[in-house]
């Protein structure tokens, strides 16, 4: 089982409308040259063979944003691979993170375990109490559909899982995973669409990402000990290399500065805390009435699973946002 670990996070970009340069974003953090930088900065790849995988990771981190990443999957029998973009502190924290995902304590979903790939994005900071925010791409053998898995984590909590089927192939062109995070909300969209708002409900005694800056990590490892119906399918080497391709990175961002300061949107040369006075439109945005029915068409055609709706994983009662 080869796994793709892609980590996306909140970059700040140089302009709204063109693509950041991943040369002066990122950096190839690991992968001996199986991580390349391509077209002037414009495309980034990783691969994985039988040797080793690949991966890189943000320059900056980050506190609230507007992400867009262009992503393209691994195509045929994706068996045993993993990919994730996430945002996070540590790059030991993308394995673990994961695995805790595809592995609960107790009532695991089905759905968990019969995937081989994962694309992950998380928003995670370190340690016991970190925050994260979860894209993950489940494959699976060649014509098998992919799933997407989307997970929250506050304080060091998770188990917030809900998880899609794709109304495409991602392994057939490049589409566009989103991630809206501001104070009131953060937002899931693919190709603009959206598919899950988790709320503040702070005043409700539910806990929201806010204080804890991020970077963006992304890596494509092998995981076939666990990744496909818990380890039972194993990588196909013969279809290797793998690889995962990366273009179309936007960011509008709230970038953390010396000082426990941030630096918002286009206003680079200014610093302070953040806040709407420098961040862009992204920062007091909200889905309208127009916006919130297509994300309820989304969820009602295309959602398979939804932890407010497992009982039996809570046998103590649904998380308290389930019920508001």
């Amino acid at each position: 089982m080869a796994r793709v670990l892609l980590v996306l996070g909140v970059l700040l970009a140089c302009s709204a409308l063109a693509a950041a340069n991943f040369n002066q974003e990122f950096d190839i953090t690991w992968g001996d040259g199986r991580g390349k930088i391509l077209e002037n900065g414009q495309l980034l790849t990783l691969t994985l063979d039988h040797t080793s995988g690949s991966g890189f990771q943000s320059k900056h981190e980050y506190l609230y944003g507007k992400i867009d990443m262009q992503l393209k999957l691994v195509p045929g029998n994706s068996a045993g691979t993993v990919t994730a973009y996430y945002v996070s502190f540590l790059i030991l924290i993308s394995l673990s993170s994961i695995v805790s995902l595809l592995r609960f304590s107790s009532g695991q979903p089905a759905e968990l375990t019969r995937y081989s790939i994962n694309v992950v994005v998380q928003l995670s900071s370190q340690g016991a109490t970190h925050d994260e925010i979860d894209f993950e791409f489940l494959g699976n053998v060649t014509g098998e559909p992919y799933t997407l898995h989307t997970n929250v984590f506050t304080q060091g909590q998770g188990q917030r899982e809900q998880q899609f089927r794709l109304w495409f192939d991602p392994t057939k062109d490049f589409h566009t995973y989103s991630i809206l995070w501001n104070p009131k909300h953060i937002i899931f969209m693919v190709d603009d669409l959206p598919i899950r708002d988790f709320r503040n409900l702070e005043s409700k005694g539910i806990a929201f990402p806010k204080n804890q800056p991020m970077r963006l990590y992304s890596s494509l490892w092998n995981a076939d000990d666990w990744a496909t119906q818990g380890g039972r399918v194993k990588t196909d080497w013969s279809h290797a290399p793998f690889a995962a391709s990366y273009r179309g990175f936007r960011a509008d961002a709230c970038v953390a500065v010396a000082g426990g300061k941030t630096r918002c949107g286009n206003t680079v040369g200014t610093e302070g805390t953040a806040g709407a006075s420098a961040a862009g439109d992204w920062y007091n945005q909200e889905l309208d009435l127009n916006r919130q029915t297509r994300m309820r068409w989304v969820q009602s055609k295309y959602m398979i699973y939804n932890y407010c709706t497992d009982p039996k994983r809570y046998p103590q009662g649904l998380p308290a946002e389930c019920a508001m």
